[in-house]
């Protein structure tokens, strides 16, 4: 056996066996697209997996922050997920989705998975994989409930997941802003001009020879710290805090021991992440199902709703405004409507039809102003902006009644024009001015897509516009044979 070959990695049937995407093209629908007509949000029909596929060749790179709620595999996903084959193949539905979404995130962009306990841990090592074990951020837990649960059969679950992994070595969280709760550990007794600070201990439960010595307290005693312990600071450190009135000895100044002074006037503008996310920081599934009722006229829509303050928490920790982020199981459309109030770009992708029965109408309201649920007041959105709503286009190619592959007859000028750009990795982008620059895949190198035949005139007349350093790739039915050169 070669040792060299093996590799510690999470297998299973069918790992290997990844379809070969076709890179299809996305069809605006003007009647459901909404709102400002300029406006760059992507409301996505279809597959998620051709979706984002669809979206590879603009977006690779673009995307800051990827948040994803996907089936957890417990039965409700997808019929029949009972024994390890079925696992395994909820993993093969996982891997190519994410190893495009990797591709599609910035430099410095992350990925925000929410899931239970059923597929975590394995969903975990598979974002190992794809993104590297050291790009590993955080595993959140999230205590989605808010309810006891004491009609567990043996141990009630009331949390969920989000395993966060980040491109790579630029992602710099934000820091979250201090509560009111936390801006009250502030004070200033003292007046001391600098300021509210805050009392941090000056003692640490470890015995360091070089940190254990007598300070004296502002009424003349010697002060030791406690048996087994020392100070938290070296003596040269110690004097410049007393010299710069950093000490603390309680009012009197006669107490057991001192405390360091942290001004917030120092202190950075936030508070640093933590991976404990309690439902009254990140919200509840029962919070969720209450803005959905409110959205949908009382009707409930999924059963395991997130609510928008869960996705207002990533967002304020993994992006700022104007920031691209991507939900490639929209579901309801809870990120999208809170990206939306939130000034970010967003893309959702849905392939059921509740992408009509809810998305749609949700994402109207919210640009509207109309809907005043979940985060909307926290942020005070009024409404704006708006979104446009694409379909995934048929396959370029389909069988004819004689198995021969022909062009799908859906397909006109203008969609054969974008669909074989792509194909050829293109760029579709046609200039307004000159009709065979269809596309381009650098400033230089340009697609022209044509149905017509081409002739040796026509073929001329186009070299004759190029500029000396500009390359065409021309994609035609058919030809004359003298455009052909010579011994060819």
């Amino acid at each position: 056996m070669n040792n060299k070959t093996q590799k510690l990695e999470l297998t299973w049937i069918g790992k290997d066996n990844q379809p070969k995407l076709e890179p299809r093209i996305l069809i605006e629908d003007p009647e459901k697209s909404y709102g400002n007509k300029n406006n760059e949000n992507m409301l996505i029909f279809g597959d998620n997996l051709l979706a984002l596929k669809a979206l590879e060749q603009d977006f690779a790179g673009e995307i800051k922050c990827a948040c994803i709620d996907p089936p957890y595999n417990t039965g409700n996903a997808f019929e029949h997920y009972d024994d390890g084959l079925e696992h395994s193949i909820w993993l093969s539905l996982m891997k190519p989705r994410i190893e495009i979404i990797h591709k599609l995130l910035r430099d410095d962009g992350t990925l925000w998975i929410t899931i239970d306990d059923t597929e975590a841990h394995y969903l975990k090592i598979l974002c190992d994989e794809v993104f590297g074990r050291g790009n590993f951020v955080a595993n959140i837990v999230w205590q989605s409930k808010d309810t006891p649960g004491n009609n567990a059969i043996a141990i009630a679950q009331t949390h969920n997941h989000i395993l966060v992994f980040k491109k790579g070595a630029l992602f710099r969280p934000n820091l979250l802003a201090r509560n009111e709760k936390q801006l009250a550990n502030y004070v200033n007794p003292d007046n001391d001009p600098r300021g509210p600070w805050l009392a941090a201990p000056l003692t640490r439960v470890e015995h360091r020879d070089r940190d254990y010595y007598a300070i004296r307290n502002p009424v003349g005693r010697e002060v030791f710290p406690p048996k087994g312990s020392s100070w938290r600071r070296p003596p040269e450190k110690m004097k410049w805090l007393e010299d710069d009135g950093r000490i603390w000895w309680g009012k009197k100044g006669d107490a057991e021991f001192p405390m360091e002074k942290k001004f917030l006037s120092e202190a950075k503008e936030g508070v640093v992440n933590q991976t404990w996310w309690a439902y009254d920081f990140g919200g509840s599934t029962r919070n969720a199902s209450a803005e959905m009722k409110g959205l949908f006229e009382g009707r409930k829509s999924f059963d395991t709703p997130k609510p928008e303050k869960l996705i207002q928490r990533i967002f304020e920790i993994a992006t700022n405004p104007s920031d691209w982020v991507l939900d490639s199981f929209l579901g309801s459309g809870t990120t999208a409507a809170v990206a939306h109030k939130m000034w970010r770009r967003w893309i959702g992708i849905e392939l059921g039809e509740h992408c009509h029965t809810h998305c749609l109408p949700r994402l109207k309201k919210v640009v509207d102003g109309t809907d005043q649920g979940g985060i909307s007041k926290a942020v005070n959105w009024q409404g704006g902006g708006g979104f446009k709503y694409y379909y995934l286009a048929p396959s370029l190619l389909k069988k004819d009644k004689h198995g021969n592959w022909i062009i799908d007859e859906r397909y006109n000028a203008d969609m054969l024009a974008a669909a074989m750009a792509k194909h050829e990795g293109f760029r579709h982008c046609p200039d307004e001015h000159i009709y065979w620059k269809q596309g381009r895949s650098t400033e230089k190198d340009y697609i022209f897509i044509t149905t017509q035949f081409v002739t040796v005139q026509s073929l001329d007349k186009i070299h004759e516009e190029m500029k000396p350093d500009e390359s065409l790739l021309i994609c035609c039915k058919s030809f004359q044979e003298a455009c052909m050169p010579a011994g060819r």
